[in-house]
C-alpha cells in the first residue's frame, strides 16, 4: 500500500480533533478553520516529463520490469518531495513544480548501478526513495536538470541471518514492519522503532542515520550497522569485512547519513538481538523539566540502562502529547509536572532486575511511579503522532517539528535558546505559538531535544515558517546543539551543516562526491552544496 500522497501513512487511520483540541486551538492560538481542504489528486496539473527519447530508452533499458519505468502523473505526484509540514502544505496545494521526471523501480543491485549511468550519460539527477519520509528536504534536490524518483521499493528482502554472529543482512527497500516480521519469524529483532516506523525503509534509516524509540537499549541505527554494498555511478563500494578494523578511517562511517549523496545503498549487514521475553513501559512524574533531566542523565550515565527513556516537558505533558491517542480525552491533572516514559525489553529475569533497580534511582531523584497505563498508551500511540499532524493542518493549524542534540551541560541553554526563538519569532509575527519539547534519546554524555510547534497557519503558511525555522537553526548551533539528531540534514538544513562543519569539512565531502559521483547524479544539493 502507498502512503497518503498528501498527508501521512494509512488514510484509514486518519481521525479528525475531538472538540476539546479545536476549541483550545482556537481560545489559546487563534486558529480558524481552513477555507477549503487539499486539492485532489486528479486535479493536480502536472508538467509533462521532462525525459529525452534517449533517456528514456536508456532507463528502459535499464530495468527488466514492463513497469521499471514510470511517468505518468500520480506516479511522479507520489514521489514529490517528503512529510514535512511545508511539504504537506505545499502538495495540499497542488504545487508540484519540482515533480520527479519518472520514476525508475530496479530490481537489484546491478539495475541500481545501470540506472546510474543512464542518469549519468543523459544529463539526468537521481534521488534515491525508501519510504519517502523524509521531514528535512532530503527528497527535494537543488537542480535545475530532470531528476528521477529511484524507487527502491523491490528491493525488499531478508539476504542472510548469520545466528553464530548475530547478524542480517537487509535489502533497503524493506520497510520497518516487513523487516522485523521477517527476524521475528526467525527469532530476532533489530530493535529499531521510529516515530515513522511504519513507512520508513532499511535503507532510510541507514542514509539519514535514525533513531529509534528504544535507542536507550538497542543503540542508534548506525550503530547497528556492520556492512554496506553502495551502488555509484562510479562503480561498486563494499564496506565491512569485520565488527571493527583498524584498516583505516572507516567508510562505512562515510556512507551513513551521506543521504543518497554518496551512493546508493543496496544492502545493509545489521547486528540484531534475541526477541525480548518481556516488554514492559511505565509512567514516572517529576515536579520539573530540570529534575527530569537529571533523573535521565543519572541513569544514562550511571545505569541501569531502561531500552526506552523519554521525558516530556510541562507544556508537552499537560497537552498529553507523550500519549498522543490520549489527548483530548483523558481528564488533565491539577499539577501534571513532567512525565516520563521508561521500558524494559529482555528476558523475564533481566527485565525485572533492571526494573527494580531503575526504580531505586528514580525514586532518590524524586521521581513519582504513576503506572503501567501511561506507558502502554505510549506503546499503543508511538507511530501515531504524525497523523496528529494531519489533523491539525486540516484544522486550520501550522504543526511541525524540529530536533537536536548536545552534551549534558549544553541541554539546559539549548532548550532555551529554541524555546525563545520560536515563541519569540511566532509572536512577532502575530501567530503566538504552543512550542512543546521532550527528551527522545539520551546517552552517556548527551541527549536529543525534540520541539513540537503549534500555532496559527497565517496568509501564506510555508512563507510564514521559513523565517521561524531559520532562527531555530541559528539559535542550536548557537547554542552549541547540532543541527539534525536523527531526522537528516537534506536541502532544508544543508547551509547550517555547512556552518557546523565548516568549510575544510564540506571541502572534503565535496572531493569525496567528486571521485563517486563527478556527474553530479546523485541528490545534488542534498547535503553537499553544488559547487
Amino acid at each position: 500500500m502507498d502512503m497518503l500522497w498528501s498527508g501521512w501513512g494509512d488514510p484509514a487511520k486518519a481521525a479528525p480533533l475531538p472538540e476539546s483540541v479545536t476549541g483550545l486551538l482556537r481560545d489559546l492560538l487563534g486558529v480558524t478553520p481552513r477555507e477549503s481542504g487539499p486539492a485532489a489528486l486528479a486535479d493536480i496539473e502536472t508538467p509533462a516529463p521532462a525525459l529525452t527519447e534517449e533517456a528514456r530508452t536508456a532507463l528502459r533499458a535499464a530495468v527488466a520490469a514492463e513497469d521499471g519505468l514510470r511517468e505518468d502523473a500520480e506516479s511522479r505526484v507520489r514521489h514529490t518531495r517528503g512529510k514535512s509540514t511545508p511539504d504537506l502544505l505545499r502538495i495540499r496545494a497542488g504545487e508540484v513544480e519540482d515533480i520527479p521526471a519518472a520514476v525508475v523501480l530496479p530490481a537489484g543491485h546491478d539495475e541500481v548501478l545501470a540506472v546510474l549511468g543512464a542518469c549519468a550519460a543523459h544529463g539526468l539527477s537521481a534521488v534515491p526513495f525508501g519510504g519517502g519520509t523524509s521531514v528535512v528536504g532530503g527528497l527535494a534536490p537543488d537542480t535545475k536538470r530532470p531528476f528521477v524518483a529511484l524507487d527502491l521499493r523491490r528491493l525488499d528482502q531478508l539476504l542472510a541471518v548469520d545466528e553464530v554472529s548475530r547478524t542480517a543482512t537487509l535489502q533497503p527497500g524493506l520497510r520497518g514492519p516487513q523487516c522485523e516480521a521477517l527476524l521475528n519469524e526467525q527469532g530476532w529483532t533489530l530493535g529499531h522503532f521510529p516515530q515513522s516506523f511504519e513507512w520508513a525503509t532499511v535503507g532510510g534509516f541507514a542514509a539519514a542515520r535514525s533513531s529509534g524509540q528504544a535507542s536507550a537499549g538497542y543503540g542508534r541505527f548506525d550503530e547497528m550497522v556492520l556492512g554496506l554494498t553502495v551502488a555509484t555511478p562510479e562503480g561498486t563500494l563494499e564496506t565491512g569485512r569485520a565488527p571493527r578494523s583498524a584498516a583505516g578511517p572507516d567508510l562505512r562511517q562515510l556512507i551513513l547519513g551521506s543521504e543518497g549523496a554518496l551512493g546508493v545503498i543496496t544492502a545493509v549487514t545489521v547486528r540484531i538481538r534475541p526477541l525480548p521475553q518481556k516488554r514492559i513501559y511505565e509512567g514516572w512524574r517529576f515536579a520539573s523539566f530540570e529534575a527530569g533531566t537529571a533523573a535521565l542523565r543519572r541513569l544514562a550515565q550511571d545505569g541501569p540502562r531502561p531500552t526506552v527513556l523519554r521525558l516530556s516537558d510541562e507544556s508537552e505533558t499537560f497537552i498529553g502529547l507523550a500519549q498522543p491517542d490520549a489527548i483530548g480525552n483523558a481528564e488533565v491533572p491539577t499539577n501534571p509536572g513532567c512525565m516520563a516514559i521508561v521500558g524494559f525489553e529482555g528476558t523475564e529475569a533481566e527485565t525485572a532486575a533492571r526494573r527494580a533497580a531503575a526504580r531505586e534511582v528514580l525514586l532518590a531523584c524524586d521521581g513519582e511511579f504513576i503506572g503501567e497505563e501511561p506507558g502502554d498508551k505510549w506503546e499503543h500511540g508511538r507511530y501515531n503522532a504524525p497523523y496528529l499532524r494531519d489533523a491539525l493542518l486540516d484544522a486550520g493549524a501550522f504543526a511541525e517539528t524540529l530536533e537536536t542534540a548536545a552534551f549534558w551541560s549544553a541541554i539546559p541553554g539549548l532548550y532555551t535558546a529554541v524555546r525563545d526563538a520560536l515563541t519569540n519569532t511566532l509572536t512577532e509575527a502575530g501567530t503566538p505559538p504552543l512550542v512543546m519539547c521532550h527528551i527522545s534519546h539520551t546517552y552517556e554524555n548527551g541527549a536529543s531535544l525534540y520541539f513540537t510547534v503549534v500555532s496559527a497557519q497565517g496568509e501564506d503558511a510555508v512563507a510564514h515558517w521559513a523565517p521561524v525555522k531559520r532562527a531555530a537553526n541559528d539559535a542550536i548551533l548557537a547554542a552549541g546543539g547540532t543541527i539534525s539528531h536523527h531526522h537528516g540534514v537534506g536541502t532544508d538544513h544543508r547551509d547550517w551543516y555547512v556552518r557546523e562543519i565548516g568549510p575544510l569539512g564540506i571541502r572534503m565531502l565535496q572531493a569525496v562526491k567528486a571521485e563517486v559521483d563527478p556527474s553530479g547524479v546523485l541528490s545534488p544539493g542534498v547535503l553537499i552544496p553544488v559547487r
